[in-house]
């Protein structure tokens, strides 16, 4: 329905690089990380607290570390996950930071990440897809 921009780069090489990164955060992470998978860990195991962050922090850290050694192995540079074009990776990366934020994870360790967020945040598209910049936020 929207080919422009597209999120996918034209070579097959490019484009199956993007999934790997994508599938990082939206197979390997985040189904690890997702507030049922929380709750679930307080309300049915009851998982103190503390313990719970301990292993959200530990999957996010695994996560991100993944992510920033694909690019470190692929040498890849540029404002973007893949360089400097947004692409579906950064679509899947930057609510997995700010989930990260939100659940007060250092993110100190991943400076490429950080920048990547940045990137992305100064767009307009991402910031509206922000979750407080829902029509339910307040809900």
């Amino acid at each position: 329905k929207y080919p422009s921009p597209s999120l996918f780069p034209e070579s097959l090489k490019e484009k199956a690089l993007t999934r790997q990164f994508s599938q990082v955060i939206a197979c390997d992470t985040h189904p690890l990380n997702n507030l049922r998978v929380l709750k679930y860990l307080s309300n049915d195991l009851k998982v103190a607290e503390d313990d719970k962050t301990a292993w959200y922090h530990h999957w996010i850290r695994q996560g991100f570390s993944a992510y920033e050694a694909l690019r470190k192995q692929h040498k890849i540079r540029g404002q973007f996950t893949l360089g400097d074009e947004i692409s579906m990776a950064d679509v899947c990366l930057i609510p997995q930071i700010y989930n990260a934020n939100r659940f007060n994870f250092p993110m100190h360790d991943f400076p490429d990440l950080l920048a990547i967020n940045d990137n992305c945040m100064k767009l307009e598209r991402f910031q509206n897809a922000a979750p407080e910049n829902q029509p339910d936020a307040n809900s």
